[in-house]
């Protein structure tokens, strides 16, 4: 085991070894060299790393078939048979095919075809992308950034021009807030023991002028106690077996860390294609609006929108489109092919040129209603485009989108539509959706060309509140995502092409939907398996529970460490008790073997966002572990002072007022008995302790997992026989008998009882709404999934709003809510302005039709069209 924490612990065992030895015990012995310890202390670290092995080589190998499961692929020509094969697989002379947004699996030289561009920024560090035309070479790593063609690999693997530096799928290092808050509480766990050490030498040194053997044997109990030996072990399980149930569940992570910021995501830009809707376009034929009627027919205008589609490899609006021919191979009939443009973001168009019958040219085209259509060029010569019809393609939304959507919304989730259709489009899902309809078309108020008006309104205000974006470019996604996060959110964002990755990299969490491109799989920090949004949502349930486990730990181990060195360091300073070194020890390996089974806990998400909170984790911690310190002096002062326990239980005394203390095999086998009570009492209540952390509400009414459960119980049976029945010397342990085993459970039981208590109390004192919350039923009293939905939803928007400083309540007290009203409606006004603005990007001579659609047209030939 590799970690401060460790090496503290090892730092012990050598303590143990080298400087334990000599003086003498209670019955006036000579104590030799401490062994026990030493032998015990290696035995708890073997313990934890025979179990952090195991358990992370199983999560590990989880993982390592999970992520052979976003291996890339690669399109491949073999006998005759275009086949997909990963990318391992290929050898050189295979034929590939090469299209926008694969990250080439080889290195390999172009076959006749249009020029490619290829992003070699990764490999070369050109911040542009490459032209490569036939018969160049394209280097294994790269991306394709726009065209398609096929290739001749020429060398594979250890054996490419890059050789090992150019990896096809992307391993991160990147930490996260992970290892920040695993080494911020490593660290104030070291510093408290120091300083209990500090203390304590001080006081059994200068003061008591204790012997050395019982300096260093007080000195161990804190340095073993308090080292939360066990956390690295527990949390990166906790995280490995989360990430293996995420992928059962269709989201298969990249990135560990990635689940923490999950957990925290408050808002999901989410795409529409194939996310919120079906991905599966219809055409209706009945509304195809055909703009020159004289000689063109709707019929006529399905024949174009075909001829400019693929009819092999299609997307969505391909398949549409020529599945409406009787035929599909009406689609090239009578023509001879001679080029055609694919799609791109950028162009929002695919072309095709061809020959007729007669020989002579013809170019058609088909795209958005605001694509810029080139005049004619040496690739593609003719006139001016003539405008013949509008096809309308409807993507249904899926059957659980607006199920999902408001489950979001409950979550404290806000869900953005992010499209590249139009604003009425986009407006009308999220309408049918029931996400707003409050969207903006996104060239207005984001980019270079957006309208300089907007400059004077808050845009970063509008983004925050907007429903959705429209007519959607690539690097808006990416100002988007850099906008939300400047207000302090917690952004998700779904990709699935090659543009969309340098904003999937941005995002605190990129989400690669079903079915993306090579390129955005390796950009991102989550890659889905499956489509929809209801899997994200699944994803952001489970990654709270993740995170809720580990936080639930991290409470747990502050306290315990906060409770061993402050009960125990007051127990020597001001009563002169020496606790064995040993049984401290077997509360650890005890503790160790219980709390393993936490990363498989049954627990409650949060209702929110959620995210690593030090200042509560620290303040819960310090609070429970002092008061559980105290009650374990309390403890030891009513057994050792006073007949407290005797008179209520009817129990042997301990009292040390009622022996002979001139007997020392007498007073030997009182302190024996004292440190196997002790010894009970700091056991049982500390696992107990696991209980509340693990729990936000009350925790009797929080069922925790068998496992969890099961492994208590048997620890507890352990300690509470060994305490009981068992006499060993060499740890000074001495049975105490079952009646005082009964009383010490007793006691504990009423100490458990105000755990829960002042778990609130600390959280009403941090946010002075806490105890509100209990009371109305947020997560305490009632099991009701919805109660009291809308105060939690409210509540937590206005804390984080004032806790990040968005807009404080006393700024919006003061603001005039008719200049507000007056700021949005002229927001929406100059942003339907703008709208309209983009629709009139095709121009022509029919102004009847240009009044009725928003669209002007050129005066044009009739030999090249545009859909």
């Amino acid at each position: 085991m590799w970690n401060p924490l460790s090496w503290v612990m090892e730092a012990a065992a050598i303590m143990a070894i080298a400087l334990a030895h000599g003086g003498r015990d209670a019955r006036g012995k000579r104590m030799g060299i401490d062994y026990h310890d030493f032998v015990g202390i290696v035995l708890l670290l073997f313990i934890n790393s025979t179990i952090s092995f195991m358990e992370e080589n199983n999560a590990g190998n989880a993982a390592a078939a999970l992520m052979a499961r976003l291996a890339p692929k690669a399109k491949v020509l073999r006998d005759g048979t275009w086949s997909e094969l990963d990318a391992s697989l290929l050898v050189p002379g295979d034929i590939i095919s090469v299209k926008l947004g694969d990250i080439i699996p080889a290195d390999a030289r172009l076959l006749e075809g249009d020029p490619l561009k290829i992003d070699q920024s990764a490999l070369t560090g050109e911040s542009l992308p490459v032209t490569k035309h036939p018969g160049d070479g394209i280097y294994s790593g790269s991306t394709c950034k726009q065209g398609e063609i096929e290739s001749v690999v020429i060398a594979t693997g250890i054996h490419t021009f890059f050789g090992k530096a150019a990896h096809l799928v992307e391993s991160t290092t990147h930490v996260g807030h992970f290892q920040k808050v695993l080494t911020s509480i490593g660290n104030f766990c070291i510093c408290s023991i120091a300083a209990g050490m500090v203390i304590e030498l001080l006081v059994m040194y200068a003061v008591h002028e204790r012997k050395y053997r019982q300096i260093v044997d007080n000195l161990l109990v804190l340095l073993i106690g308090g080292i939360p030996i066990a956390m690295p072990t527990v949390l990166s399980v906790t995280m490995a077996i989360g990430s293996h149930k995420l992928a059962q569940q269709g989201a298969i992570t990249k990135r560990m860390t990635a689940i923490e910021e999950m957990a925290g995501m408050d808002v999901l830009c989410s795409d529409k294609t194939g996310t919120l809707t079906v991905n599966k376009l219809s055409v209706d034929k009945k509304m195809i609006e055909v703009v020159f009627e004289k000689g063109f027919e709707k019929d006529d205008v399905v024949l174009m929108a075909a001829r400019a589609s693929r009819l092999e490899n299609q997307d969505a609006i391909d398949f549409a489109i020529v599945s409406m021919l009787p035929d599909p191979k009406e689609a090239r009939a009578g023509i001879q092919e001679v080029h055609f443009l694919p799609f791109n973001p950028t162009d929002k168009r695919t072309a095709l040129t061809y020959l007729d019958a007669e020989g002579k040219m013809h170019r058609v085209s088909k795209g958005a209603p605001e694509q810029e259509v080139p005049e004619g060029t040496r690739e593609s010569p003719g006139g001016p485009w003539q405008f013949i019809g509008l096809l309308p393609l409807f993507d249904p939304p899926r059957h659980d989108s607006a199920e999902t959507i408001r489950r979001a919304l409950d979550l404290g989730v806000s869900v953005k539509m992010i499209t590249g259709d139009q604003l009425a489009i986009g407006k009308e899902t999220g309408r049918r959706l029931g996400m707003g309809t409050n969207m903006y078309p996104s060239s207005s108020l984001l980019g270079d060309r957006k309208d300089g008006d907007i400059a004077v309104l808050p845009v970063d205000e509008l983004i925050e509140q907007a429903d959705g974006f429209a007519g959607v470019f690539p690097e808006h996604k990416y100002e988007i995502v850099q906008r939300l996060q400047a207000r302090k959110h917690i952004c998700g964002m779904t990709g699935d092409g090659v543009n969309d990755a340098p904003a999937l990299k941005k995002a605190d969490i990129g989400i690669a939907v079903a079915d993306a491109t090579d390129a955005a799989r390796s950009a991102s920090d989550i890659v889905l398996t499956e489509p929809g949004l209801s899997v994200i949502i699944s994803a952001v349930l489970t990654s709270r529970a993740i995170f809720q486990r580990m936080k639930n730990y991290t409470i747990y181990a502050v306290s315990i460490t906060v409770r061993i060195v402050l009960g125990f360091l007051l127990l020597a300073c001001f009563w002169k008790f020496d606790f064995p070194p040993l049984l401290v020890l077997l509360i650890a390996i005890l503790n160790d073997g219980t709390i393993m089974t936490i990363s498989k806990d049954k627990v409650k998400p949060s209702p929110y966002p959620d995210s690593w909170k030090l200042a509560e984790i620290f303040a819960t911690g310090v609070i429970i572990g002092a008061y559980l310190a105290v009650t374990t002096v309390l403890f030891f002062w009513a057994a050792y002072k006073t007949q407290f326990f005797v008179h209520l239980f009817n129990v042997d005394t301990l009292n040390i007022n009622k022996i002979d203390t001139t007997d020392y095999e007498l007073v030997a086998r009182n302190t024996e008995k004292l440190a196997s009570a002790v010894y009970l009492q700091v056991s049982t209540i500390s696992q107990a302790l696991i209980f509340v952390t693990r729990s936000r509400g009350w925790s009797f009414l929080e069922r925790p997992g068998l496992l969890l459960m099961a492994a208590f119980v048997i620890a507890q049976l352990i300690a509470t026989v060994l305490a009981a029945i068992v006499t060993w010397e060499v740890a000074s342990f001495r049975g105490i008998g079952w009646r005082w085993a009964g009383a010490i459970w007793m006691y504990n039981i009423v100490v458990y009882l105000l755990l829960d208590p002042m778990k609130f109390a600390v959280r009403y004192g941090l946010s002075g709404k806490a105890w509100n919350l209990v009371i109305d039923n947020k997560v305490a009293f009632t099991n009701r999934k919805d109660f009291g939905r809308e105060a939690r939803v409210a509540a937590w928007a206005h804390e984080q709003r004032t806790l990040h400083g968005l807009q404080s309540a006393a700024s919006r007290e003061k603001a005039a809510s008719t200049e507000l009203n007056q700021m949005a409606e002229e927001a929406r006004r100059r942003a339907e302005i703008t709208r309209l603005r983009e629709l009139h990007t095709l121009k022509g001579k029919v102004e009847s039709v240009a009044k009725l659609k928003g669209i002007d047209l050129e005066d044009v030939n009739n030999q090249h069209y545009t859909v």
